[in-house]
């Protein structure tokens, strides 16, 4: 049996089903284990393995035929489609470049934000706190608006592209890790950190904020992908 590492359990099955793929365990054509046999092999719950293998699939690493298994893919078109490109990327690099914007964002965001958006910011704040603990899709949406909103304050019409194409894969990466991983650290205090700073209008205060929420997941991610 696979040990696994401590952290996020879904991305570390995709990386390692990813690991044996690009090894030629498997190759294009060939049948995987069930879901039964893969969750035996990992220490894990079916649930896990199906996850990790949509992952694999939306990314096209695998071919999922409803009633025959799950395949290796033949290959992969390439794309100039930046929404494409970010989708099949690795969750490490997509949380990385979240990091990256968010921080410039939120940055930007203190310098230009008026009273009204501290109103309309207070107001996602508490829709994202009100739904903590419920159902995860639910509070990733209510999340995501408020850091939206963030990077719409910023001003910066090619950090709200950015963000925009991301955010179906950052939606998918966190309703997994809300749903799946129990020991993901509470960022509500970041986040209001971060509106006070905003509402202060303290750029180094809000990109602290802003680290602060997301380099403990980020952390995480990098250790699980490893």
């Amino acid at each position: 049996m696979t040990e696994l590492r401590r952290g996020p359990v879904v991305p570390q099955v995709a990386s390692l089903l990813r690991q044996r793929i690009h090894r030629g365990d498997w190759r294009p054509g060939d049948r995987l284990p069930n879901e039964v046999q893969l969750a035996a092999e990992f220490g894990v719950g079916r649930s896990s393995v199906r996850e990790a293998v949509r992952l694999l699939a939306q990314d096209g690493l695998l071919d999922v035929r409803h009633g025959s298994g799950t395949f290796v893919a033949a290959g992969t078109a390439g794309t100039s489609d930046v929404r494409r490109l970010v989708r099949r990327a690795r969750v490490l690099e997509v949380y990385e470049v979240r990091r990256a914007l968010e921080v410039e964002a939120a940055r930007l965001a203190a310098q230009r934000v008026g009273p009204e958006d501290i109103e309309r910011l207070r107001a996602d704040l508490r829709k994202r706190q009100d739904e903590r603990g419920g159902d995860p899709a639910v509070f990733v949406d209510a999340d995501l608006a408020f850091h939206r909103a963030v990077v719409e304050l910023s001003g910066n019409a090619l950090l709200l592209s950015l963000f925009t194409a991301a955010e179906p894969v950052l939606r998918q990466i966190l309703t997994d890790l809300v749903r799946h991983e129990t020991q993901l650290p509470d960022s509500s205090a970041a986040h209001a950190d971060l509106l006070d700073a905003l509402e202060r209008g303290d750029p180094d205060a809000a990109v602290a904020a802003t680290v602060a929420n997301l380099d403990p997941v980020l952390r995480g991610l990098g250790s699980a992908l490893a």
